[in-house]
C-alpha cells in the first residue's frame, strides 16, 4: 500500500508514521470515505471512542446512518461549537498569537513526538487534498485515526479531495493535518486545541479534537492566510453572490464579517411568512411589526459561502477585486431553520440530496431522514445553536466556479437592541455607504457582535480582528492590516457598504437588512449613489446613511434608515451608543498602530482618533459613488 506514496515527496517523518502504523487506509472515492465514517458498510450506528490514559475508553461522538447522510453528534456540548481561543503557534516565526511554549511552559517538540508515537499505534486514514481548491490550491495531506472517518469525509468535502491514483510526481505538500483526539483529555484539560507549526517547507496543523470547525475548515484557512502572508495576498472571510434582478441587471456582492455576521444568509432567499410578506422588523418595546411585500425578488447565483480566494493570478485590470471560492464545500449553520418551510431552497437540497451528506449536531434515527430543523438538544434542554452540514458545492444549483469581479463589498455586524434606557452599539441603519478608508477600519476591528451562535462567547461585543479572519491567522496583525489596505487601494472600482443584522435600534430585524440592501443595490445596478441622497451618519464611523429608500414601489420607514429617529432611541440613546462603538474602535485600533503599519494606515487611524468627519475620510481615499 505504501509503495504508491513514494512519488509524493512526503517528508521522511511522515513516511515513518505511515510505515510503522498498524495499517493505512487510503480512500479513493467519496463513497469510501462515507463508509469509513460509519466504520463499515453495514453499520447504522457507530461509536467514535478512544482509550484515554487514566479515563479508560472515552466516547467522543456517535455517527448515525440516515437516508440523507451520516449524522454526527458529540457527547460533550463544548465540542459542538468552535472555541475561538483554540489556536496555538508552535514555531518561532513572527506571530501575535499565543505560543504553545509560553502557554504550557514546555517545548512543543516533546508533544510532537508523542503525537507521532500515538499515530504509529493506530490504524490510519491517509489521503491527499488541495488547500484552497483544485485550481489555485496547495498540495496537502491528512493523517487521522481510522475510526475518525467522518472527520476525514468532512475535510475531503470541504477541501479539494484528490484520488491518490491521479497524483503526479510534481505533488509537493505545503500542509499536513495530524488528527489526535485523545490528547484533548491527556494534555489540554478537555479543550479544543489546534496547534500550527509553520516549518520552512510544510505547514503542520495538529488537531487535538474531533470538531472539524477549528482544523479541517479554519485550520486550513490558517494555512492559506500564512501562504498569503508569504506571497502578498489574502483569503477573505466572505460569502459572494451574483444577484440578477427581475430586469436582468447583474451585480456581484461580497459580504464579509465575523462569525454570525450573515455570510451564509447573504446567499439565501428572503425569509417570508406563509402569506408571502416579509417581516422587516418587530419593535421590541411595543411588539409592533413592519412588513415588506416584494412581488418579485432577485435570482441569486452563489459564488462563495465563507472563504473567498483573492489570489494574485486571478486579478485583472478592472480595478475591482476578483475572487473565487477557496472551498469545495460549505460548512452551513442551520440554526435559522427552525421548522418546515423556513428555508425551502436548502431544505430541498439537504433532505433529499443527490449524494449523502455529513451533518453535525442534528437529531438522528438510523435509516430515517435527518430533518434539518430538528437540532440536537444541549444539556440545558435547548437546541444546539450550531447545527451544521457539509454541503459540496457541486450540489448547490447554479453555483459559479470561475472567478468573479466584486462590485460591492459589504460588511455585516450582529447588533443588539438599542434604546435610550439601555443604549448599545445597535445604532446602525438598514445599510450605510462607507468611504474606503472607513471600510478598512471596519475590517481591522471586525466586531464579533451580539449573541453569536457559531462559537463559545460572551454576549458582549468583542473584536474578531483583521478582516474578521484573524481568529484563524497565524502571523502578525499589522501584516494583515497592510495587505487589506493594499487590496482596497488596488480595487478603486469596488464600493463598500456596512449592514447590521439582528437589530436596528429598538427593532428586531434578523437578517432582513442585508436581504433588503441586496435587493435595493442590485436594482440600482451601476447607478451612482447621488450625494444629495446620502446623509452623513450622526456617528462618523458609519459613513453615509440614506435619506430615503424605495424598493419595489414601497418606501422603507425612516426609523430603519436612521435609528435616532425612533422614539425608543432618540438622539441621546443614539449618541450613547455611538460613544460605546467609538470607544471600542479606539481600544482595538491601537493594536495596529506600530512602526510596521503602512504610513497611509497610520494617517487614517490618526484621523479617526482626532474625530475626523466622513468628508475627511473621502479626501484621503476617494470613494466611487
Amino acid at each position: 500500500m505504501l509503495e504508491c506514496l513514494r512519488d509524493m515527496n512526503l517528508p521522511e517523518y511522515v513516511m515513518d508514521i505511515l510505515a510503522k502504523s498498524k495499517g493505512v487506509v487510503i480512500p479513493k472515492t467519496r463513497e469510501d470515505l462515507l463508509t469509513l465514517a460509519m466504520g463499515n458498510s453495514e453499520n447504522t450506528e457507530f461509536y467514535i471512542e478512544y482509550e484515554v490514559e487514566g479515563k479508560g475508553k472515552v466516547l467522543e461522538a456517535t455517527a448515525t446512518k440516515c437516508k440523507n447522510g451520516v449524522v454526527v453528534n458529540y457527547t460533550d456540548d463544548y465540542m459542538r461549537r468552535r472555541d475561538p481561543d483554540c489556536l496555538l503557534i508552535a514555531d518561532n516565526k513572527p506571530t501575535d498569537k499565543p505560543r504553545y511554549e509560553e502557554v504550557y511552559q514546555s517545548d512543543f517538540e516533546t508533544l510532537r513526538t508523542e503525537t507521532f508515537d500515538w499515530l504509529k499505534k493506530q490504524e490510519l486514514i491517509f489521503f491527499p487534498f488541495k488547500s484552497g481548491g483544485l485550481e489555485y490550491g496547495y498540495d496537502s495531506i491528512l493523517i487521522a485515526p481510522l475510526n475518525a472517518g467522518f472527520f476525514a469525509a468532512g475535510l475531503a468535502d470541504l477541501q479539494g479531495f484528490l484520488n491518490i491514483d491521479e497524483i503526479t510526481s510534481d505533488f509537493n505538500p505545503r500542509a499536513v493535518v495530524f488528527l489526535a483526539p485523545p490528547f484533548r483529555h491527556t494534555h489540554f484539560d478537555g479543550k479544543q486545541i489546534v496547534v500550527h507549526n509553520r516549518l520552512d517547507e510544510i505547514h503542520e496543523v495538529y488537531s487535538y479534537n474531533l470538531y472539524p470547525g477549528p482544523s479541517a475548515k479554519k485550520g486550513i484557512y490558517g494555512v492559506l492566510l500564512n501562504i498569503g502572508e508569504e506571497e502578498g495576498w489574502v483569503t477573505a472571510h466572505a460569502s459572494t453572490v451574483k444577484v440578477i434582478t427581475p430586469y436582468d441587471n447583474e451585480i456581484v456582492i461580497m459580504h464579509e464579517g465575523a462569525s454570525g455576521g450573515g455570510k451564509s444568509e447573504m446567499i439565501e432567499d428572503i425569509h417570508k411568512e406563509m402569506d408571502g410578506r416579509a417581516i422587516l422588523g418587530r419593535n421590541t418595546v411595543t411588539g409592533e411589526k413592519n412588513y415588506l411585500v416584494l412581488s418579485e425578488t432577485c435570482d441569486l447565483i452563489p459564488v462563495t459561502d465563507d472563504m473567498a480566494l483573492c489570489h494574485p493570478k486571478m486579478q485583472n485590470d478592472s480595478k475591482k477585486l476578483v475572487v473565487k471560492d477557496a472551498e469545495s464545500a460549505w460548512f452551513l449553520r442551520l440554526d435559522n431553520i427552525k421548522c418546515y418551510g423556513s428555508s425551502p431552497q436548502y431544505e430541498k437540497i439537504l433532505i433529499q440530496p443527490e449524494e449523502p451528506l455529513i451533518f453535525l449536531n442534528m437529531q438522528a434515527v438510523p435509516g430515517a431522514t435527518c430533518l434539518v430543523w430538528e437540532h440536537t438538544l444541549d444539556q440545558n434542554g435547548k437546541p444546539c445553536p450550531n447545527p451544521r452540514v457539509v454541503l459540496p458545492r457541486r450540489l448547490v444549483p447554479k453555483a459559479i466556479d470561475t472567478p468573479v469581479e466584486v462590485d460591492v463589498r459589504s460588511f455585516g455586524v450582529r447588533t443588539p437592541a438599542c434604546t435610550k434606557e439601555n443604549p448599545t452599539y445597535g445604532i446602525l441603519g438598514i445599510f450605510h455607504i462607507l468611504p474606503p478608508a472607513l471600510a478598512w477600519l471596519w475590517r481591522l476591528v471586525a466586531p464579533r457582535g451580539f449573541n453569536n451562535p457559531s462559537i463559545i462567547d460572551s454576549l458582549e461585543m468583542t473584536s474578531e480582528g483583521v478582516g474578521s479572519y484573524w481568529p484563524f491567522a497565524t502571523g502578525k496583525m499589522v501584516t494583515q492590516a497592510n495587505l487589506l489596505l493594499d487590496q482596497i487601494l488596488k480595487s478603486t472600482n469596488t464600493r463598500y457598504v456596512l449592514i447590521p443584522n439582528q437589530h436596528i435600534g429598538a427593532y428586531e430585524v434578523s437578517f432582513m437588512p442585508q436581504w433588503v440592501a441586496r435587493e435595493y443595490i442590485a436594482r440600482r445596478g451601476s447607478a451612482k449613489f447621488k450625494p444629495e441622497h446620502l446623509v452623513e451618519a450622526r456617528c462618523p464611523l458609519l459613513g453615509f446613511g440614506l435619506d430615503s429608500l424605495k424598493i419595489d414601489g414601497q418606501y422603507i420607514r425612516r426609523a430603519f434608515l436612521r435609528p435616532e429617529t425612533q422614539q425608543e432611541v432618540g438622539i441621546q440613546g443614539y449618541d450613547d451608543g455611538a460613544k460605546i462603538l467609538t470607544d471600542f474602535f479606539k481600544q482595538e485600533l491601537m493594536k495596529y498602530y506600530t512602526d510596521d503599519l503602512n504610513p497611509l494606515g497610520k494617517q487614517i487611524i490618526d484621523m479617526f482618533l482626532a474625530g475626523a468627519t466622513v468628508k475627511e475620510y473621502l479626501e484621503i481615499i476617494p470613494m466611487r459613488y
